[in-house]
């Protein structure tokens, strides 16, 4: 009986056992977390600078923001705005008590003035925020602040977490401890750093791929996937800084020309606070590409090595064909959401200049047009270049038997 010739095997790579794999995992993480002590470190220490407070005190006076109930109505004085579609004018005497700080469980009258675009009317029983200012005669006067939104901020914040998890499982829990980090860096590392005069473009780029770095391994471990999603974001990232420093430099706009950066310019000439402030539009184009181009570059990552799995036998150069087919995809869809947030940012903007009849040319030439249009396009670019850059990485890991 004639022998069936058996079909040459196909060359196996080496798998990686699971404790290696989850060791690489920890040792990244570890590193990370040290990373992260020292730059808390230095970003919080020496002698902090004074800046004063927002709201004027003079001589002996304090003001405390502290949360308090409407007891009750003593009086108001209120109109509607007819040209604001319902919204109230006007002025209340309120009874309230005090629920936090120094007065807590004082009853105290507070006055609430407020417009259609400041303030709002309260009611019985409402938690408000109070300005409460104690004079150097010991007289207290409140006026109500705003109303206390952190209840609702809260409540909401947490149907966010349940919707994410309950849909996104274990990897949406994963996304939310993602997201949290990303949080901490910006505004415990990031920003002090900027205020101690850390140079604005090059802290926030490397605090972004630091944070690229630690949302993909918390999110997938080390292995070939999650590296070459780091390195297209990464790269993706450099390029719309790069762009958005061209877009600069030719523009001839930098950060001083950002909307809100009046009261940054009066701290830096005020209160000495050495702030790169020509550094903040290429700062903000930088943070709001990360995002968009991190979502890109994983999906792509993870598009290649399902499709390795599925076919082993795929070179690199159709790997990164099929990377490429995956990205244009992706392309329209993600462009379309970077634009549309920056525009949409500046909805009432846009409003306002179109409601002024002005010129197209008049429109553009204006700043705060051309500083949208600028980070916009930088941070697409840099999202779209990530494309081929993380198919190309990503095709050649995995074709070469990198980790999985």
């Amino acid at each position: 009986m004639k022998k069936t010739p058996e079909k040459p095997k196909t060359p196996q790579l080496p798998k990686l056992p699971p404790l290696r794999k989850e060791a690489s995992t920890v040792i990244v993480l570890a590193i990370s977390a040290a990373l992260f002590v020292a730059a808390l470190f230095v970003a919080h220490s020496g002698e902090a600078k004074d800046t004063g407070s927002l709201f004027w005190a003079y001589g002996t006076e304090t003001i405390d923001f502290d949360t308090a109930t409407v007891n009750e109505i003593v009086s108001e004085d209120m109109s509607i705005d007819e040209a604001t579609e319902g919204s109230y004018a006007g002025s209340q005497e309120l009874a309230v008590t005090i629920d936090t700080g120094t007065y807590a469980g004082t009853q105290l009258t507070a006055y609430n003035s407020f417009g259609p675009i400041s303030g709002h009317p309260v009611e019985v029983g409402d938690s408000v925020t109070l300005t409460i200012k104690t004079h150097a005669d010991g007289d207290v006067t409140a006026t109500v602040y705003e109303l206390n939104r952190i209840p609702f901020l809260i409540g909401f914040l947490i149907l966010f977490f349940i919707v994410v998890v309950l849909v996104g499982s274990l990897t949406g829990l994963q996304s939310l401890i993602g997201l949290a980090f990303t949080c901490v860096c910006l505004f415990a590392i990031l920003i002090p750093l900027i205020l101690k005069g850390a140079p604005t473009i090059l802290t926030t780029f490397v605090m972004c791929a630091y944070i690229s770095l630690v949302c993909f391994t918390i999110l997938g471990g080390v292995h070939r996937k999650t590296v070459g999603a780091f390195l297209g974001t990464v790269a993706g990232t450099f390029l719309a800084m790069v762009f958005g420093l061209g877009a600069q430099f030719f523009g001839k706009i930098n950060g001083l020309r950002l909307e809100d950066a009046e009261p940054l310019y009066q701290l830096a000439v005020y209160d000495g606070i050495p702030i790169d402030m020509e550094g903040l539009l290429v700062a903000s184009i930088i943070i709001c590409a990360l995002g968009a181009v991190m979502d890109v570059a994983m999906s792509i990552a993870s598009a290649l090595e399902e499709i390795h799995a599925a076919n082993p036998k795929l070179t690199q150069k159709e790997l990164f064909k099929s990377g490429m087919n995956v990205g244009r995809d992706m392309a329209g869809t993600m462009t379309n959401t970077l634009i549309l947030a920056f525009l949409g940012g500046e909805l009432t903007l846009m409003i306002f200049l179109y409601a002024r009849d002005l010129s197209f040319y008049h429109m553009f030439s204006t700043a705060f047009v051309a500083l949208e249009t600028i980070a916009g396009l930088s941070s697409s670019i840099g999202m779209i270049l990530a494309i081929p850059l993380t198919a190309l990485i990503s095709s050649m890991l995995i074709t070469r038997g990198g980790r999985r």
